[in-house]
């Protein structure tokens, strides 16, 4: 009995040291696809930001995003400026998730992903905050989020739109603040003249502090 205690707790200690490194890695990666017609950069780089009527429906929940949008826009030398802007810019977000059917059946899952959850804010989009960790499940397939944000500008004179650009994200780990905030960065690299079309970002998360310690069994003495 003593030999099969101790067989437990190494093997939970195991599971423990696998966990903490997993958590002490993280990388985001986006799946992004921008289009420019921008000649260069926007002069003055001011814009309005134009929310839909269910952001503005949504005011509460939408601000987390509204204002990751304005942190990463920010970033690339735009500055929020609502009444003179020379840029409309609308911004959207989505979030849904579903079982990894194929990842845990493999190429003989019954079938495929089935996106079960969301809801709207911007153009197609779902939005919702949450915390999630794709562990070790034995008996059903983890969870496997969906997390996607869009920008669009246009000329604030024409209404021409000059800037198009998204970045997904698909994984068994959520965290929305993280996720939203790292997937507009990906979404704006490279403005005002990214690379056209799909390409791949790799983001490195920041290591926030050690793993906390998983409790283990205290095996028996003989």
């Amino acid at each position: 009995m003593a030999s099969i205690r101790w067989k437990l707790s190494l093997t939970v200690l195991g599971c423990a040291a696998l966990l903490a490194g997993c958590a002490s890695v993280r990388e985001v990666h986006s799946d992004v696809q921008t289009y420019s017609a921008l000649p260069g950069f926007p002069v003055p780089p001011t814009y309005r930001l134009e929310l839909l009527p269910s952001q503005q429906a949504q005011a509460p929940q939408f601000a987390a995003i509204e204002a990751m949008a304005q942190q990463s826009l920010a970033r690339v030398g735009l500055q929020r400026d609502d009444s003179r802007g020379s840029l409309v810019v609308q911004i959207g977000a989505q979030a849904r998730y579903t079982r990894d059917m194929a990842s845990y059946y493999g190429p003989y899952a019954p079938y495929g992903p089935r996106w079960n959850w969301g809801m709207g804010f911007g153009r197609g989009a779902g939005w919702g905050m949450g915390v999630g960790f794709g562990g070790f499940m034995f008996d059903t397939p983890p969870l496997l989020y969906y997390r996607a944000v869009s920008v669009v500008m246009r000329e604030q004179n024409t209404q021409r739109i000059v800037y198009e650009t998204s970045a997904v994200h698909e994984d068994v780990w959520t965290n929305d603040p993280v996720i939203f905030g790292t997937l507009f960065d990906a979404a704006l690299s490279g403005f005002p003249n990214p690379p056209q079309g799909p390409r791949q970002i790799r983001t490195p998360l920041p290591v926030s502090g050690p793993a906390q310690p998983v409790p283990v069994p205290q095996p028996s003495r003989p």
